[in-house]
């Protein structure tokens, strides 16, 4: 595939490099050579200086023939501009990296795509749910739902209290049991498990799941003295923090410490009254105690800075805080802020990537996460009639060393699979596998 990508910010930058990986045609296009000089030596892209906005830069990179255009500078309106015009200019499909909730409402997906933009992405709005989904379940890592819930994803660290600690995962509630372990993050090494795999101490253990049996996966990780989060602190009133205080349920009570006076007046006119806004600084651990981080179940650190925010999480963890959530944009700090142990991170460029990432599969994919602390992508297909992953049980289909098949959801109805499973046509199958190799899977359901 030929895909050109503009603006080398944190998002263009890192979607550049996880796509060169893969042997793909990529051209990186951005007015700034300084962002552009050290890419192209290290990694298999072109890079070009010029305007994305430019129609003659445009035609020079080629957009006639690319299969994909995506433009993600800091502008939104550039962004929009340079999609119509790489559509106009012959581009098969674009995206724009957007800041406007409106523009993201069904009834205006339409008018954009005549427009010729095909896709749009809001990278805070993205992460802003990933925060919610961890804070709404206090004893989760990482929580995913699949066909409206039918399916979940729950990835979870495993302390002392766990029940499933040292015993073959082929011994674990024989072969009915109600929940599939699809992956183990251990130290720095991800594993898509088999049957004579253990789960040990400090694993973080992926289980697929039906909503039904939530508790018991809960029960199992030994997490159901983990008080469900009421009261949330947020460091930071940056526009994640905004649109995440938007998303929290009604039962959960918000303050967001902001240290710009400026900053604090806009956010009490973007948000609800029953959101608290402070004036202060996120690092002072009296005004944090006086707001009473005592009594909070969820504390959140979404500043600009990723070690103000993996440090924040640390003191908060001291102080008694069991939930905590990091934004972590720097992604060499994602294993150090995992081996600290603060909790959930969340990094809006890997979201977003993951969310880019499914326009370039054949198959039909619907869904695509980068799994933040493990080295492992998880994708859910819809099964196609005649597809080769129709035409044997499971554990014959001869997938490829590192991925399993984590569930599928049938008719509305979630399924947990196990290897005597035969996966029918218009299924949707959720797919594990370790990083880069969703390409090799989806062969299996074209």
């Amino acid at each position: 595939m030929k895909i050109i990508i503009a603006g080398a910010g944190a998002v263009g930058t890192h979607l550049a490099k996880l796509l060169s990986r893969e042997k793909q045609d990529i051209i990186l296009m951005d007015d700034s050579e300084e962002k552009l000089s050290t890419l192209s030596s290290n990694f298999d892209l072109m890079t070009v200086t010029a305007s994305p906005t430019s129609i003659q830069a445009l035609k020079g990179v080629g957009i006639r023939e690319a299969d994909l255009f995506i433009a993600v500078t800091p502008d939104e309106s550039r962004n929009m501009t340079a999609c119509m015009l790489a559509n106009n200019l012959g581009a098969q499909k674009t995206v724009a990296r957007i800041d406007n909730y409106e523009y993201l409402l069904p009834k205006n997906k339409e008018f954009f795509q005549k427009l010729g933009v095909d896709s749009l992405i809001y990278p805070e709005m993205l992460a802003a749910k990933e925060i919610v989904s961890s804070i709404r379940m206090s004893w989760v890592r990482q929580w995913w739902e699949f066909c409206g819930g039918a399916l979940i994803l729950i990835g979870t660290k495993m302390r002392e209290k766990a029940e499933i600690l040292n015993i073959p995962l082929s011994q674990l509630s024989g072969s009915e049991k109600p929940y599939h372990i699809v992956a183990i993050k251990r130290n720095s090494e991800t594993l898509i498990p088999r049957g004579d795999d253990v789960i040990k101490l400090n694993d973080i253990v992926y289980f697929t799941t039906t909503r039904k049996y939530i508790p018991y996966v809960r029960k199992i990780a030994g997490k159901e003295d983990y008080a469900d989060a009421r009261n949330v602190m947020i460091m930071g009133g940056s526009r994640i923090a905004v649109r995440t205080a938007q998303y929290v349920p009604d039962y959960m009570l918000v303050k967001i410490i902001e240290h710009d006076l400026n900053r604090c007046n806009k956010l009490t006119e973007l948000l609800d009254d029953k959101i608290m806004i402070i004036n202060g600084d996120g690092r002072d651990m009296d005004l944090l105690t006086e707001e009473g981080l005592n009594n909070t179940e969820a504390f959140v650190a979404l500043t600009g800075n990723s070690e103000t925010n993996i440090l924040a999480c640390l003191a908060a963890k001291r102080m008694g805080v069991n939930k905590t959530v990091a934004e972590v944009e720097n992604i060499d700090y994602i294993t150090m802020a995992d081996s600290l142990d603060i909790g959930t991170v969340i990094n809006k460029k890997m979201i977003a990537a993951s969310h880019i990432y499914q326009m370039m599969l054949d198959a039909d994919v619907s869904n695509v996460k980068c799994l933040t602390f493990a080295n492992a992508d998880v994708a859910e297909f819809t099964v196609k009639a005649g597809s080769k992953v129709t035409k044997h049980n499971v554990k014959d289909l001869g997938l490829p060393k590192g991925t399993t098949i984590g569930g599928l959801v049938r008719q509305g109805e979630g399924i947990v699979v196990t290897g005597n499973t035969q996966i029918q046509a218009g299924d949707h199958v959720v797919v594990f596998c370790l990083s880069m190799m969703i390409k090799k899977i989806e062969k299996y359901f074209n």
